[in-house]
């Protein structure tokens, strides 16, 4: 049953996980979880969207052989509908937000219990640190791990710890969470840094530990990679479009990468028609040529450097880390210009718009 909503939450830790979809994961996620050892009580509560895999029917079979896992229904699918839903059901004091795709490192809940009390912070988080199974995911999650792959977050894998912007998964103090209301779930990606933007606005902290570390295991096609960055990208847009410029200026690189690429076109056909030619024609070249062959010389350094992998690994880096930027850039621009409105990722079920984390 769920908790009840009046009472004070009691001491102890609430790990929250919407599912859907994840049975090739979710069971060493849980086993992650369950293995968080902290001298207060525990529970999972697992927020179940419309699987047809087997998740669901997985999930029910592990909460009937452990009374810490706990179960609650996300017929939306939505992530933030589905973390309140389960937030809502939780009993204790401090929420850790986990996903299905990830897996927490030993001591995780314990070392993020003592930053709480440590910076008197309201929200902790630690690095994402992606890893990958086959060359297609390895190049995925190298480039995760590089600040040329995903702009430089510090969950991305900085050392210095330190106030933040926002914070990977998060392990939250729930009288915050009360106070500022919860995720807001009109967003369906970006709904972690909307939180942590009212979470700061409210006078609290949000705290990055490069002492925690969660593993996150990334997409494992190409095209299910595209469709998740043209959705993040999408919500990107529509963040940007509700806050300004309280979006980072790292937010603006691939749209800007995307706009340069259709001006490198059209000048291409300028000039094939004869209708740019002379010194002008020259003038623009450089202008729009020169980035674009500098960004090429960078796609190749990153996949040539040492640690690239394998000879597939490296011909995947080739290709993962331009359609991370372009995808992500096509999605910005046009949640900027007409919102994110229904987008939402498409990468785990086919074409079937369907959310994950």
């Amino acid at each position: 049953m769920p908790a009840d909503e009046t009472a004070a939450p009691l001491p102890g830790v609430s790990f929250v996980m919407p599912v859907l979809n994840e049975r090739a994961y979710l069971e060493r996620a849980i086993e992650s979880v369950l293995a968080q050892d902290v001298d207060v009580p525990t529970e999972l509560v697992l927020a179940l969207g419309p699987s047809n895999d087997g998740t669901t029917e997985l999930a029910q079979r592990l909460a009937e052989n452990d009374e810490r896992i706990r179960l609650v229904d996300n017929p939306a699918a939505h992530i933030p509908v589905g973390l309140n839903a389960a937030i809502r059901a939780s009993r204790y004091s401090t929420i850790v937000r986990v996903d299905a795709h990830s897996e927490l490192s030993a001591g995780y809940a314990a070392r993020a219990l003592q930053t709480l009390e440590r910076t008197d912070s309201a929200n902790v988080g630690g690095v994402m640190h992606a890893e990958g199974r086959t060359p297609f995911q390895k190049a995925v999650a190298r480039l995760y791990n590089s600040p040329v792959g995903l702009g430089g977050g510090a969950y991305h894998g900085s050392s210095q710890e330190g106030e933040a912007e926002s914070a990977y998964l998060g392990v939250m103090r729930r009288e915050v969470l009360d106070e500022v209301g919860l995720f807001d779930e009109s967003i369906r990606r970006g709904e972690d840094w909307e939180l942590n933007l009212r979470i700061r606005q409210a006078g609290h902290r949000v705290w990055f530990d490069p002492e925690l570390s969660v593993t996150y295991w990334p997409r494992e096609s190409w095209i299910r990679l595209a469709r998740q960055f043209r959705a993040t990208g999408a919500w990107r847009g529509e963040l940007v479009r509700r806050f300004g410029r309280r979006n980072g200026i790292r937010y603006f690189a691939p749209p800007a990468l995307v706009l340069l690429a259709v001006l490198a076109l059209v000048t291409g056909l300028l000039q094939l028609t004869g209708v740019l030619s002379g010194a002008v024609s020259l003038i623009v070249s450089l202008i729009v040529y020169v980035p674009l062959a500098l960004y090429l010389l960078l796609v190749l350094s990153v996949a040539l450097t040492p640690g690239g992998g394998g000879v597939r690994q490296r011909l995947w880096t080739m290709l993962v880390l331009p359609t991370m930027h372009v995808s992500w850039g096509i999605g910005f621009i046009g949640g900027v210009l007409r919102g994110a409105r229904d987008t939402v990722d498409a990468s785990r079920l086919g074409t079937r718009n369907t959310p994950l984390p």
